[in-house]
């Protein structure tokens, strides 16, 4: 991970409390952090920065029933800033989590930090076979794009189909492929990162089905 987008992290993002999670708190950006000093036109997108409506329903669900992943090894997976690992390790989980963006990777470290909980990152093929050596993959908001979600379907289903349990959390965007899911539970997530029309977004938590 790269130590100036830890250090610019860690001087421009305010750490504030996540409101839906009592104890939770993440390096959020605000009109004053000027990403576009620390983000390129090559680099990804900085969802890192923000949370979003897939994590906070997923989140909320792990810490309304801890005993889901407490004592598990828990993958939380494209994790952004880490927010669904860090509750579920807070939740008694051997979480790790996974992401590709290098300044993603040094949020996650700081906000894993702040927390006082261990987050290791690991490194995750979604073209290649399903992980070993988990019991649960966690995947908040990763049906966000048609191309992402055309890769990560099959993958999640390999890691189904290894054995695992899989968790998606998600505000009901066009390209989540409802037909392989099973509704759980539903959480008010409000205004967060891509919904800016509404205060009463919904968060879903769905299972994958075999």
């Amino acid at each position: 991970m790269s130590r100036d987008a830890t250090a610019f992290i860690g001087d421009n993002l305010k750490l504030e409390p996540v409101p839906s999670l009592p104890g939770v708190v993440l390096y959020t950006a605000h009109p004053g952090s000027r990403l576009s000093r620390l983000v390129t036109p090559d680099d990804a997108a900085p969802y890192w920065a923000y949370q979003w409506a897939g994590g906070l329903a997923l989140a909320q669900h792990i810490r309304a029933q801890p005993q889901l992943v407490a004592g598990k090894r828990v993958l939380d997976l494209g994790a952004g800033s880490g927010l669904v690992g860090i509750v579920a390790a807070q939740a008694g989980a051997m979480a790790s989590a996974a992401e590709i963006d290098a300044n993603g990777q040094a949020a996650i470290a700081l906000n894993a930090a702040a927390n006082g909980v261990a987050l290791p990152l690991v490194a995750v093929d979604i073209a290649g076979d399903a992980p070993t050596g988990l019991d649960m993959i966690l995947g908040g908001d990763v049906f966000y794009l048609a191309e992402v979600a055309q890769r990560m379907l099959p993958f999640l289903q390999r890691c189904v189909t290894a054995g695992m349990d899989v968790l998606i959390g998600d505000p009901g965007r066009r390209d989540l492929p409802i037909n392989r899911l099973s509704a759980v539970a539903s959480y008010a997530v409000g205004d967060v990162g891509d919904a800016r029309t509404t205060t009463e977004r919904v968060g879903t938590v769905y299972r994958l089905l075999a």
